[in-house]
């Protein structure tokens, strides 16, 4: 089915053709540059004699990258197509990803990631600007909600696969990556390039883009989107620091909670369609800080494992109910021929957030005070009790407005 047919389509069942395949498949293997590794960062200190602080760096390496380079990735995606774009990405991802496995040295780790960041620092922004593409609403908030259901569940998935393949050889997790360049193979050939009409200059581009960028409701999206990714990536390099010195957990079995908190996810994107149509995105995402806040407070008091479990789910229900709603009111800020140029912004706020929030929490629970550190339990309650009041002033001041 061709792109221009599946846009038309208004109405009855998502099609589930060649072109939504690789939507899905980009943003899977986009989510698998950290949840892949995550189980796998209390192993590499050992393998590579480094410390919380250093290992911590594994995340940011990748996303850094991102936070330069999205606009431009954006540009090149409106101006050029988002075939020609896509396809090197995967590639440069799956095999500077897979080279990791050869790392002489925790240097050589970094370098490669940084590269491997270049590849994938525009993959899930690709995916959701085709499906912004590809489909009108309804089937737009219908298609958005699978993808991040997809999402979710490789969330689950590889943190589960990460850790298993970790406990044969820490080097299998990173051979894993080079799944990427076959995805990039099968989209070179299948994937539809979607009509942009009405083409501009660069110059006349990049004014359209920063008007639209100096609205209002867009700044507070874009600062939104990075608070969201700082807390959630911040949590996601923490939590296994946590449950491997604090609770004895092996790779396999961190995997297995982290494996929690993305299916809760999962199960409330694919619902996204559904919430969408009954409650606003501003609602959404001001109650999913809500769940963030509760959640972080409740991990912060250093519970049983089985509420450990709880927290972690109850934070993926936040996941699930703000990443869509951003999606989703950012690809309607603007037309067609600058909508990859509005999600590169997205993403570059969202690469900053995924760099920022690990070295935030790592380094923060290091720091001295007194005569000990401050502590992940300090950290997790600080950011648990801002974010909690930052969403209830939202909802109040969006139902006021």
């Amino acid at each position: 089915m061709s792109a221009s047919t599946e846009k038309g389509m208004q109405s009855g069942v998502l099609p589930w053709s060649a072109n939504f395949r690789v939507v899905l498949a980009s943003s899977m293997i986009g989510i698998m540059g950290v949840s892949l590794l995550t189980p796998v960062l209390p192993q590499l200190k050992g393998v590579f004699g480094v410390g919380d602080a250093a290992v911590g760096l594994i995340v940011p390496a990748f996303t850094l990258p991102g936070v330069v380079l999205t606009p431009f990735v954006g540009i090149a995606a409106d101006r050029f197509g988002r075939r020609r774009t896509l396809v090197p990405l995967l590639v440069l991802f799956g095999v500077a990803g897979s080279a990791i496995a050869f790392a002489p040295n925790f240097r050589a780790v970094l370098a490669l990631r940084v590269l491997q960041g270049i590849g994938g620092s525009a993959l899930i922004m690709l995916a959701i600007t085709l499906i912004g593409d590809y489909y009108d609403d309804p089937r737009r908030s219908t298609a958005i909600g699978i993808n991040g259901g997809a999402i979710g569940t490789s969330g689950a998935i590889f943190p589960l696969l990460g850790g298993a393949l970790a406990t044969i050889r820490w080097e299998i997790p990173f051979l894993f990556f080079g799944v990427a360049v076959l995805v990039g193979c099968y989209a070179l050939f299948v994937l539809d390039e979607p009509v942009i009409d009405d083409r501009q200059s660069i110059r006349a581009y990049l004014q359209g883009m920063r008007e639209v960028l100096s609205y209002p409701r867009a700044l507070a999206v874009h600062a939104t989107v990075f608070t969201h990714f700082f807390v959630f990536y911040g949590l996601l390099t923490a939590m296994p620091l946590v449950l491997g010195d604090a609770y004895g957990l092996a790779s396999g079995r961190i995997g297995l909670f982290l494996a929690a908190l993305a299916v809760a996810s999962a199960v409330v994107n694919t619902q996204y369609g559904r919430l969408s149509g009954h409650y606003a995105s501003p609602t959404l995402i001001a109650v999913g800080f809500g769940w963030y806040g509760l959640s972080l407070l409740g991990l912060a008091t250093g519970p049983s494992l089985p509420i450990v479990i709880v927290c972690l789910l109850g934070f993926g229900v936040g996941v699930g109910l703000i990443t869509p709603s951003l999606d989703s009111t950012v690809i309607g800020l603007v037309p067609g021929r600058l909508r990859a140029g509005m999600m590169s912004v997205r993403t570059s706020m969202l690469r900053l957030g995924q760099t920022v929030g690990p070295v935030a929490f790592t380094t923060a629970a290091s720091v001295s005070l007194g005569n000990g550190l401050i502590g992940y339990p300090t950290v997790l309650a600080g950011v648990g009790s801002v974010v909690l009041l930052g969403g209830g002033v939202a909802l109040l001041v969006y139902r006021a407005s």
